[in-house]
């Protein structure tokens, strides 16, 4: 049997930590840590996916936000993708209609309204809550002003075209913390069309810190590396 050429991994950051702090945990000599412009767009992010791997067969990590650019990647035909492993991924326009996707949507969007009145402090009022489960605290308002307006600003995760169909023909890990209705939707669905889902509980968003995580992962490349032993993901 002809062997399939070495994987790179791909370690691609959400909306926090970016590069190498996104993923603290995972070899630095396993492979290459994105890290986007600040301000840049999904379609921009997508464009520095595809050009930072010419001819290489890529097995992409994504956290959070940064499984739309990877998705939209792996769909374009440009990309060499032998999987991928989305982490607690923000793929909210696969789960549309779903209540849990549709209320963090609608409150997102009031939030947002907020800002076009360049009323930051309201934005903040309603944003909070909701991505950190504290009310707004006045006399927090001077620290994180400047946290705030980088929400206000930030991509969100829909509207930018993501279809379940493009996951289809590629070997998907799935990785959720068992915390939040969302991922656990969105992980739903993402099973219901091939899939592997695993929950590690302990790190709510982040559950690429546990312990677990890396022998997870292990496991699944060395099934897209070895197809003979695909049984290995079962």
């Amino acid at each position: 049997m002809q062997q399939l050429p070495a994987l790179r991994r791909v370690f691609i950051h959400g909306a926090g930590r970016r590069g190498r702090d996104a993923w603290p945990d995972s070899d630095a000599a396993a492979g290459g840590f994105v890290s986007f412009e600040p301000g840049s767009n999904i379609q921009d992010q997508v464009e520095t996916l595809i050009n930072a791997y010419p001819g290489a067969r890529v097995l992409l990590h994504a956290h959070s936000i940064g499984a739309v650019p990877a998705v939209l990647a792996a769909a374009s035909g440009r990309l060499d993708v032998a999987g991928l492993v989305l982490v607690e991924p923000a793929l909210y326009d696969i789960a549309r209609g779903e209540p849990a996707i549709e209320r963090h949507i609608a409150i997102v969007t009031e939030a947002r309204a907020q800002t076009e009145d360049e009323n930051l402090q309201g934005f903040w009022a309603i944003f909070r809550p909701l991505m950190f489960g504290e009310a707004f605290d006045a006399d927090s308002w001077d620290a994180e002003r400047a946290a705030a307006r980088q929400w206000a600003t930030s991509n969100v995760p829909w509207g930018h075209g993501v279809r379940i169909g493009m996951t289809t023909g590629i070997t998907i890990l799935v990785v959720t913390g068992g915390w939040n209705d969302e991922y656990e939707t969105i992980a739903g669905v993402l099973t219901g069309h091939g899939a592997r889902h695993i929950v590690l509980e302990g790190a709510t968003h982040r559950p690429q810190d546990l312990p677990g995580f890396a022998p997870a992962v292990e496991q699944f490349a060395r099934a897209i590396t070895a197809p003979s032993t695909t049984s290995d993901l079962d």
